[in-house]
């Protein structure tokens, strides 16, 4: 991929986060990391696989999920472009609690994350990137407890459709019914009723 394609690429999503960075640290970043495209169903990490690399979705989309003890695939989340996958690792996980898989053809910027923390660490714009990535990543799981705490289902899916059309648009149903946590039966119900109203 061309690399000064890829600098304004980094730095349109930084701009989209209000963060502003460099084209000369970014050039950095981009010496440092593997870009790779994978076809839609590629499994980019396996449940405790070790959490060397993370990655960073230039576009497409991918799941986290684990199979539960009776054999369900569960959803834990989404990866969407400007987001993060496979970053157990950058919160301190030594081995990977989820599989990853894309669900579309998806452009991915691979790094070391130890190698990655380093950089990050020497720069204060890249502090400014981390920092605003976590922050995300928390915001994330913020609201995703609290749909289970407070929201009926019906109010999970408005929300989470509103929050997110790029995947209600296209991801398979059954994978956005995992999600919220209800039947793929109920989510058809819960669209129905809400096309009527």
């Amino acid at each position: 991929m061309d690399r000064e394609y890829l600098v304004n690429q980094l730095m349109e999503i930084a701009k989209q986060n209000g963060v502003e960075i460099d084209a000369e640290v970014l050039g950095m970043i981009v010496n440092k990391s593997v870009f790779r495209v994978v076809a839609k169903g590629g499994i980019l990490q396996n449940v405790g696989e070790e959490t060397k690399t993370a990655a960073l979705i230039l576009n497409g989309i991918c799941r986290a999920y684990y199979v539960d003890g009776d054999g369900n695939d569960i959803i834990r989340g989404f990866s969407i472009p400007g987001t993060l996958c496979m970053d157990e690792g950058l919160f301190g996980y030594r081995e990977s609690i989820v599989t990853w898989e894309t669900l579309e053809e998806t452009t991915l910027m691979f790094f070391d994350i130890q190698e990655m923390k380093k950089i990050i660490y020497e720069n204060n714009q890249l502090k400014d990137v981390y920092i605003m990535l976590l922050e995300n990543a928390l915001r994330y799981k913020i609201y995703r407890e609290n749909g289970f705490l407070v929201e009926n289902a019906t109010e999970r899916y408005i929300h989470f459709k509103k929050l997110y059309p790029m995947i209600c648009e296209s991801v398979k149903q059954h994978y956005v019914s995992t999600y919220l946590g209800i039947a793929p039966e109920s989510l058809s119900r819960i669209k129905k009723a809400l096309k009527e109203e």
